[in-house]
């Protein structure tokens, strides 16, 4: 199963944000429902790096005067794992289990953002692709549809 399969909703929680925008931008978007992971784009809309709420945490924890105005490149995580959509969808998600991480960017050929894997995305998709294949083998061994 390719990562493809979960393009549309990975797409639908894509939420992206310029890197010189301030961080307290970054911190209302996290604040929406369901937004766990903000795609930080450079000024040519490719991936430069990612912020999470633990980030905004973190750094607002320390804030002083203007230090809450500092652009998000001071505070995101510049080396991001990403996959593409030809990916196989089981290696990313062994890859996030291997990593601890909820959500990784989709990104095309250009490292473009794309969408946003989600690991309850993940593994829906594979626990219906496991059903499926128990299906199939349960028919094949009680001789459903064959002659």
């Amino acid at each position: 199963m390719l990562v493809k399969r979960v393009l549309p909703a990975a797409s639908r929680r894509l939420v992206t944000i310029r890197d010189d925008v301030p961080l307290l931008e970054a911190a209302r978007l996290l604040s929406v429902p369901q937004t766990d992971l903000v795609v930080v784009s450079a000024a040519d809309g490719l991936l430069a790096g990612v912020v999470t709420k633990t980030d905004i945490v973190r750094r607002i924890g320390r804030c002083e005067g203007h230090s809450c105005a500092m652009a998000l490149a001071v505070v995101m995580t510049r080396a991001v794992v990403t996959c593409r959509p030809d990916d196989w969808l089981q290696d990313i998600w062994a890859s996030m289990k291997e990593r601890g991480l909820k959500n990784v960017p989709i990104v095309d050929e250009a490292a473009r953002p794309k969408g946003v894997l989600n690991a309850r995305d993940a593994l829906q998709v594979l626990f219906e692709e496991v059903e499926d294949e128990d299906g199939l083998l349960r028919d094949y061994v009680m001789g459903v549809g064959y002659r």
